[in-house]
Parts: C-alpha cells; structure tokens; sequence
C-alpha cells in the first residue's frame, strides 16, 4: 500500500483528503506545519507528499528544499495559482501543482499518475471479487477474465479509485472520455449500466439521485 503525507494546515481541508485518499486505497500521515512534516518525514518512508506553500514554521518552498534530495515526489497543493508561483514550484522539483479549490477526483488521479511515473503503483487491484491487472489491463471475476470494452474498463478502475465517493456524471465523463461534458447523460449511464451487469456489482455501483454513481465498498 503507498504511504502519503499530507502537509496542510486547514484541518478541514487535511481530513478531506486523508478521508478520500484512504478511500481510494493509500495509508496516509497528516502534518499541519512544516516542522511536524519534517519530523514525520525523518521517521517514515513515504512514496508521496502533498504539500501546501503557506505552512507555520516552515513554509512549502522551505520544505521542498529539504525534501529533494530524498527523491520523494512531490505535488504543491496550493491556493497561489499565480503562474510564477507554479513556476517556482515545478523548478524546485515538484511534480505537479494543484491549485484550490480542487475536486477530489481530479486529485486521487493526479496522485494515481504521479505514482505510476515512479512505478509506485500497485499492478494488481482487487475489490469483492474482482481483480485489476492494471498493466495487462485484464479484469477477472472469480478467476474467469471478463471482457470490457476500453471505456467499461477506465469506468471500472475510476470506481474503484473513488471507492465510496459520489461522482458527478459530468466529472465521469470527463475523467473517461476526455471531453468537455455536455449535459447528456446518456453516455454514462449506458456504459455504467453493462459494466455494472458483465461484473455483477448492480447492488454495489449504485446511482445517486441527481448526482451520478458511487462504488460503495464496506
């Protein structure tokens, strides 16, 4: 399982994401100042951090500078979207930027390609009983392979990294399909639909009124 850090010092903000991240599979540790993420980072392995700029004690750029060299990625979770401070940022060695306001989905992806660019991924992904070779793009149920089609398998592998979050239909077709969405709900719906019938989860992928779907896993 990855091990994340997130340094963030809204409370409400840190607990949103360590909720949704931990949801989606990772094992998360929370900092709230640039001290405390020192001290968490010199007595753990982490295959992530999310980073805030404005931090008590020691700010993101601070942090960074200490963080470098040990050749941990790194994502800027900031509300400075001005694009000589993503420039600042990137040049320090950060992976991405992320600017606020955010929608979760876009940041559990984000952290799923930073990942993967540091072959950091796990390859085999199970939920009920159904498993994911996410490298041979193979789905199996009880051990016999079930055939998706391309988009029935990026739906699958989106629920499952946002296992029980509502997602809007708007950001599926988005996440899946790489178009603006344009209202029709149709799309969607019909993909979820034979998905949701070729692997049996009707009872676990379930629609949410006015909203779009949930993968809801205990």
């Amino acid at each position: 399982m990855n091990k994340i850090l997130i340094v963030e010092d809204e409370k409400s903000i840190n607990r949103l994401i360590k909720i949704n991240l931990s949801d989606a599979g990772y094992s998360c540790l929370c900092a709230f100042d640039g001290k405390e993420a020192i001290e968490l980072i010199d007595h753990n392995h982490f295959d992530l951090i999310l980073l805030d700029i404005m931090l008590p004690e020691i700010n993101g750029y601070e942090l960074m500078e200490y963080i470098r060299p040990l050749e941990i990625p790194v994502i800027f979770l900031t509300a400075k979207s001005d694009v000589k401070d993503r420039v600042k940022g990137l040049k320090l060695g950060a992976e991405d930027y992320i600017a606020k306001p955010f929608e979760i989905i876009e940041l559990v992806a984000r952290v799923e390609t930073v990942l993967r660019r540091f072959h950091k991924t796990e390859t085999l992904l199970n939920v009920y009983d159904i498993t994911i070779d996410t490298l041979s793009r193979i789905v199996k149920k009880e051990g016999q392979v079930i055939n998706l089609t391309v988009k029935e398998y990026d739906l699958l592998l989106l629920f499952i990294q946002n296992k029980n979050i509502a997602l809007f239909r708007d950001r599926i077709y988005e996440a899946v399909w790489g178009e603006y969405y344009m209202g029709d709900s149709r799309t969607v719906d019909l993909h979820v639909q034979r998905m949701r019938k070729k692997l049996g989860l009707e009872d676990k992928i379930v629609p949410v009124y006015k909203v779009g779907y949930r993968l809801e896993v205990e």
